[in-house]
Formats: structure tokens, sequence, C-alpha cells
């Protein structure tokens, strides 16, 4: 069993997925100009070793976010579903000034520890 999650911290808030328009103006305004943290948890249960489980954080840095860029964003839709209300692999792209460790991570499931928990239950992943 492969299970995993994704959040978006802060500051000493979580983001998680915007429940519409409204929220999601809300996460970017909060981001807009500010470090934040993007934190995955993934956890594989086998028959062979158990339980095992990785926490995978990346520091992502936003640019600061004009009204325009926002609307625009909002407009796209491509929030729906996101946690922090963006995706880092579409338009959000433009808003990112620098990230510090995974961006499949950002993206939603880190592969390399996926990956790696995979492996060690005996899935070879090529």
């Amino acid at each position: 069993i492969l299970a995993a999650d994704t959040v978006v911290g802060c500051g000493r808030r979580i983001l998680a997925q915007a429940r519409d328009e409204g929220e999601a103006r809300k996460h970017l305004e909060l981001l807009s100009g500010r470090r934040h943290r993007v934190m995955s948890g993934v956890c594989v249960r086998d028959q062979r070793e158990g339980v095992q489980s990785r926490l995978v954080t990346t520091v992502v840095s936003f640019k600061r976010l004009s009204r325009e860029d926002i609307d625009s964003y909002i407009a796209s839709k491509e929030w729906e579903g996101k946690a922090g209300a963006y995706a880092i692999q579409g338009r959000a792209a433009s808003f990112v000034r620098w990230i510090n460790g995974s961006y499949s991570n950002v993206v939603g499931l880190p592969l390399f520890e996926t990956c790696s928990l995979l492996n060690h239950a005996g899935i070879i992943i090529r």
C-alpha cells in the first residue's frame, strides 16, 4: 500500500487545497513575496518490512504577485485541487523565484523518496 499527501506551510499557517476562489486568492496573497514550505508525507506498507515512511520538505520562494497575477491565475482554474492553491508545473512556475529541495515534491509526489521506499519494500522501480 502506498499513501501520500501534501500541504503547504507559510509562517504558522497550513494551506491545504483551497475550497473556492476566495480561499485560493487568500492563499496566493499570503504566499506573495514570501518563502513557504511544501511538505509531503509518503508511507509504504508491505508484508515483509511493515510500514516505512518519509516526510519531505521543499522550500519555495515566490515573487511578489500583482493583483493581475492573482486574478489571471484564479481565472485559469489551475489552483483547483492543489495544496497552497498553485501548481508549480503549470502557470505558477512564473511565480517561483527559487526552490530548495525536491521539485517533484512540490508537484505533489516526491519521486526519489517514493521510489526508495518502494525499492526497500521489494518493488524495484527502474
